[in-house]
């Protein structure tokens, strides 16, 4: 979503009768925007339970974070009103709070995994002038069955550890999907809800106007903003490309936050509409025509991640009928 193709719908300063298709594309333009300002959470949460955040491709969000920087520049270069500069740039902090994540569960779990490395090769690797007999084995005779307890503690809480994600979700069952379903539903009506509200207290303050039913061209910007504007809008539309592509090489979707590809559906489908709802002329639709493209080529996009979810689901094993 470019924050430069919305601009093209703001309205003037006079006072224009409020028709219910400004209304719809004022609601529509609201719900979208919120979609956009809460749209990383579900993955920065989803990434901080599982302590990892290998799932999510670095070249997807570096190349987001491209179009929102561009998309950020083009709007200063173009003198956007404040709230909008303000939103383009928490964009690029919500981004850079993502790549902030994924480079930093990446340097900790490699560094964990090299520490383990060596410690594997320390005691299956034994030093030449060590004894056959050497003090391990020496310690365990001398402690006896406390030393094998110790053991087979310890052994048990690796084993935990590691089947635990396993664990979780075959316990979790119907139960744990029918929960999820509950609560991406409910976080997708909260947020519908949350924009809606905006857009009314924002009307009824003035801070929204209906556009004039003339204005059907867009704003005026400089053309270095305008092409900008396209850039960040080719950014959005090619970004989920390596995150696909990633998904299909592991035949996994795990680790991935279904809510958030839910909410980034949703924000272009009401952004593509709200466009559509404010006029269906011809040169308005002209001018919003690359941001239409990148609106429902990427939910064209999610489309397939929806796809590669269902593909790629952990399913229960069969279950083995006994004689």
């Amino acid at each position: 979503m470019s924050l430069l193709g919305l601009m093209s719908r703001v309205s003037a300063a006079q006072s224009v009768p409020l028709t219910g298709r400004e209304a719809a594309s004022g609601l529509l333009g609201s719900v979208s925007l919120t979609c956009w300002i809460f749209l990383l959470v579900p993955q920065l949460i989803e990434n901080y339970h599982n302590g990892n955040a290998e799932a999510i491709s670095l070249l997807f969000i570096f190349i987001w974070f491209v179009g929102d920087i561009t998309n950020l520049i083009g709007g200063l270069w173009a003198g956007l009103v404040p709230v909008i500069i303000t939103i383009a740039f928490y964009f690029c902090i919500a981004d850079g709070v993502l790549i902030g994540q994924c480079l930093y569960y990446k340097n900790r779990n490699s560094r964990r995994e090299s520490l383990e490395r060596r410690r594997r090769s320390s005691t299956e690797t034994p030093d030449p002038t060590t004894p056959l007999l050497g003090r391990h084995f020496s310690d365990n005779l001398e402690a006896g069955p406390a030393a094998a307890q110790r053991d087979a503690l310890l052994n048990g809480r690796r084993g935990s550890e590691m089947e635990d994600p396993l664990t979780k979700m075959l316990d979790e069952g119907e139960d744990g999907g029918r929960s999820a379903w509950v609560k991406n539903t409910s976080s997708v009506l909260a947020i519908a809800l949350i924009g809606c509200v905006g857009w009314v207290v924002a009307w009824q303050s003035g801070m929204w106007k209906p556009a004039p039913q003339g204005e059907n061209g867009g704003v005026d910007m400089a053309v270095g903003a305008q092409v900008l504007g396209y850039i960040s809008a080719v950014c959005y539309l090619g970004a989920r490309l390596p995150q696909i592509w990633k998904n299909h090489c592991e035949k996994s979707c795990e680790g991935l936050s279904l809510l958030f590809f839910v909410l980034s559906v949703l924000g272009n489908l009401t952004y593509g509409a709200g466009i559509l709802c404010h006029s269906t002329e011809k040169n308005y639709i002209l001018t919003n025509l690359p941001w239409l493209i990148g609106s429902l080529g990427t939910m064209a996009e999610d489309v397939m991640i929806f796809v590669q979810f269902h593909l790629y689901a952990v399913r229960d094993p069969p279950s083995v009928a006994v004689a």
